[in-house]
């Protein structure tokens, strides 16, 4: 860890003249840039509520629906790497404008949709877009500021917007569905769109030719790489779906690990990487890079077993239901108001790593104490998205911290990726382990006290594995973090 005392680590770094001396100065900017995080976090909260009704429209088979979903997610998944490496090329401002008009166009297409075929391209050409703009909106708010204290403060109110988006995504979306088509819940991209293109057009200047580097783009990489993490978001959906025992998913799984593999020769032979394995080594990436991924796991299981157990265990209503989640939404909204001055009072780098293991304590809460009543399920959501708010802003930046200044974008990509794939495995782990602990139909509304038994026990066991495995991650990034935190070199020339 830095030598800094711990009290004040935030550093003030040389201002550029352009530099804004306050969020104030930059709202033209940060509208622009939270209205793109808000696209991002409101899309599939929406569409979902959407689903039974796009099913009947447009006569999707279930698969079918599950695609309209899936084909965003794994397209953006899959893309943000290639594109982070694009950006730090040929402009962040510039791919991200591009990925605004791409996103506005594929929204409108919305309107003429009659199959889902259809849809499901439309929502293809969206995960473009989105590959192409949601990293660009972290690492160009960071590089509005040089200092690290306006930099958090920015990127704290970026996603405060975004998560608004998620909470009352779900909410909007049925009332829409009251009174107007539900091609309508894709067309409000249209407007957020154009604000912000018009936003980040004149409120963000073009990036600078010295703030870029011209480093040859690694095709090979860029395929392997985006191949490998599409491969690694399809296996969890195979498992969950088709089981332990169908030869997909483990083919799926075995295509990804090679592909992994293959990546890494790549890169560490490549004369100009896509994704430079030592800048990834930094203490602050790699460390940032575990806390992200540690939070992803524990929330996207941990959201998975308490719908469940609300729902199908409990026999709660799905509008009670809601309302047991609003402690996660009232934490990860108001928790934004936290993170500032606890950085201030703590550091960055002590920030990132206690946020991580609130997740965990979290996580080992509902594992153990879940089963006695829904005072122990909702202090876990508390204790989850309390650090899953801290972990959102520091890990990021320190991730753009520890990483060049022509290599944010990609930096910004590489923690929503490994937040994507990490996800991924929290669903997949303990979506398998329901599969093989449950016997019967999952869904079925009325359990016997075997079955009831069953889903205890699967919770308590995915809950433990998976505390245990981010666990194993944010003890990794302490240790990592532990060997220094001093920021990267400004930039790396080719």
């Amino acid at each position: 860890m830095s030598s800094t005392p711990a009290p004040v680590i935030i550093r003030e770094a040389s201002r550029s003249p352009r530099s804004p001396r306050s969020l104030r100065e930059a709202w033209l900017a940060l509208t622009g840039l939270s209205a793109v995080f808000l696209f991002e976090m409101l899309d599939n909260s929406i569409l979902n509520v959407a689903l039974p009704t796009i099913g009947r429209e447009l006569h999707a088979s279930t698969t079918g629906l599950q695609w309209v979903t899936g084909a965003y997610a794994v397209v953006f998944g899959g893309l943000m790497l290639a594109f982070g490496a694009v950006s730090d090329r040929f402009g962040r401002r510039r791919v991200m404008l591009v990925g605004l008009v791409l996103l506005g166009l594929a929204s409108l297409a919305t309107a003429f949709v009659t199959t889902p075929e259809q849809l499901i391209a439309v929502r293809v050409a969206m995960g473009v877009a989105a590959a192409m703009t949601t990293p660009g909106s972290m690492a160009l708010a960071f590089r509005l500021f040089a200092d690290d204290g306006l930099r958090v403060r920015a990127i704290t109110l970026i996603s405060t917007v975004g998560l608004v988006g998620l909470a009352i995504g779900p909410t909007v979306g049925g009332l829409v569905l009251a009174i107007a088509p539900w091609q309508v819940l894709l067309l409000v991209n249209v407007p957020i769109a154009a604000l912000a293109f018009l936003s980040i057009r004149f409120g963000v200047a073009k990036d600078a030719a010295a703030d870029l580097h011209r480093d040859p783009l690694d095709i090979a990489g860029a395929v392997v790489g985006t191949l490998t993490i599409v491969l690694a978001l399809v296996a969890p959906t195979l498992f969950v779906d088709l089981g332990t025992g169908a030869w997909q998913p483990w083919t799926v799984t075995a295509a990804a690990v090679v592909g992994a593999i293959l990546f890494v020769l790549r890169e560490r032979s490549a004369a100009h990487p896509l994704l430079d394995l030592k800048l990834v080594a930094h203490p602050l990436v790699s460390s940032g890079l575990a806390f992200k991924a540690a939070t992803g796991i524990a929330t996207a299981g941990l959201g998975y077993l308490v719908t469940l157990q609300l729902q199908l265990a409990w026999g709660w209503p799905p509008a009670l239901a809601a309302i047991g989640m609003l402690p996660q939404v009232v934490v990860l909204i108001a928790g934004g108001a936290v993170i500032t001055p606890l950085v201030r009072r703590i550091g960055l780098e002590r920030a990132g790593w206690m946020g991580a293991v609130t997740v965990v304590a979290g996580l080992a809460v509902y594992a153990v104490l879940s089963r006695y009543g829904y005072v122990w399920v909702a202090v876990a959501l508390v204790l989850v998205a309390a650090g899953m708010r801290v972990v959102g802003v520091v890990a990021g930046t320190n991730v753009m911290r520890g990483l060049p200044e022509n290599r944010t974008t990609i930096g910004a990509a590489l923690t929503d990726t490994s937040t994507e794939v990490a996800s991924g495995v929290g669903i997949a782990i303990t979506g398998t382990i329901l599969a093989s602990l449950f016997t019967g139909t999952i869904a079925s509304g009325h359990w016997t006290a075997a079955q009831a038994a069953e889903f205890g026990d699967a919770v308590t066991i995915a809950g433990v594995t998976l505390t245990v495995l981010a666990g194993a991650l944010v003890g990794w990034g302490i240790a990592r973090s532990r060997r220094g935190a001093e920021p990267a070199p400004a930039r790396v020339d080719a």
